[in-house]
């Protein structure tokens, strides 16, 4: 594996279900009554995080100290960029503590690949605008995985807000390493611009109809609701959001019929979710809603991605 994580793109097959194999062995630490492994003992790992995070600061915090490195979180509030200093200055006076590792989360696409050219740090993208998540898509795959066994043929449907996730960026990347069947549903204003170009050379299928997606074949494996970022919108995407449901929402009548085509169709989301809008209580809630199994599969995910940079041959921590 390389010296960081800035794309989903980085990742080979192999290297992808090595941290996936790897994070099998991680999760076995949460069932453990003392929670914690010398592995990077004496490592330094900052989580810096310019936007507000729930799931991916607490669980990247919980996976550095878990596997005993010191984990330090910073925000843009509590730094120095809040008094004007540049995310250069900033990141550079917090590499030159020798620090081993930063995470970084900034509203920026594209911020994670400058910032690794300025430090001498591990880089870990933890999401960069509207760019790229990959430990997200790492751990939905890791989800799914554990769900489904392999997925080479699988066919997993990614619904709702394509043109503001990075979410639907890097699982379309993983799924496909993994050989995954792909299908992006949503209204054609928020399908993003030159995503025919982008599908067609990658091999994943688009649609604004996603009752055609569901129904029309055979019944997907699982389906991937998105939410609708309203934060990142600057106009009216869509009329109501009553519309938006009854056309691209996972309502509870739409569960049932997609239950009755298939029933272990699993339903995956990335939260926090908007229930009521993109996902249905009902759907949320049911046996085959995934998504606390996603969050208890992101510190196992983030563990092996931490020891995969950082326990390298030779080092300390490997030793």
């Amino acid at each position: 594996m390389t010296r960081h994580l800035l794309s989903s793109a980085d990742l080979s097959r192999e290297q992808t279900e090595a941290i996936l194999d790897t994070a099998a062995s991680m999760h076995d630490v949460q069932r453990r009554q003392v929670k914690k492994l010398p592995t990077l003992r004496g490592r330094t790992v900052i989580n810096f995080f310019f936007e507000d995070s729930t799931r991916t600061r607490s669980s990247f915090e919980i996976a550095g100290k878990w596997m005993s490195a010191d984990t330090i979180n910073l925000s843009a509030k509590g730094s120095s960029t809040s008094k004007g200093e540049s995310l250069r200055d900033t990141v550079m006076t917090v590499n030159a503590m020798a620090v081993d590792a930063l995470v970084i989360r900034h509203n920026a696409s594209g911020a994670c690949q400058q910032v690794a050219q300025w430090v001498d740090a591990s880089v870990i993208n933890a999401g960069d605008g509207t760019h790229e998540h990959p430990t997200q898509a790492l751990l939905d795959a890791y989800t799914l995985r554990s769900r489904l066994g392999s997925l080479d043929g699988r066919h997993v449907v990614i619904v709702g807000d394509l043109t503001h996730s990075r979410v639907f960026r890097s699982n379309v990347i993983t799924l496909k390493t993994l050989g995954a069947r792909v299908t992006v549903v949503a209204p054609p204003t928020l399908m993003p611009s030159g995503v025919s170009a982008w599908s067609a050379a990658d091999g994943f299928a688009t649609s604004w109809d996603l009752d055609e997606t569901l129904y029309a074949g055979d019944a997907p494996d699982a389906v991937m609701m998105l939410r609708v970022q309203r934060e990142r919108m600057s106009g009216g995407f869509f009329p109501t959001a009553r519309e938006y449901t009854v056309g691209y929402g996972m309502t509870r009548p739409r569960l049932e019929r997609l239950l009755s085509a298939n029933p272990e169709a699993a339903i995956l989301h990335p939260g926090p979710m908007n229930r009521g809008l993109e996902i249905s209580a009902d759907a949320a809630d049911s046996a085959n809603s995934l998504v606390l199994d996603q969050v208890s599969a992101g510190v196992a995910v983030r563990m092996s991605v931490l020891y995969h940079l950082l326990a390298g041959d030779g080092s300390e921590a490997a030793a």
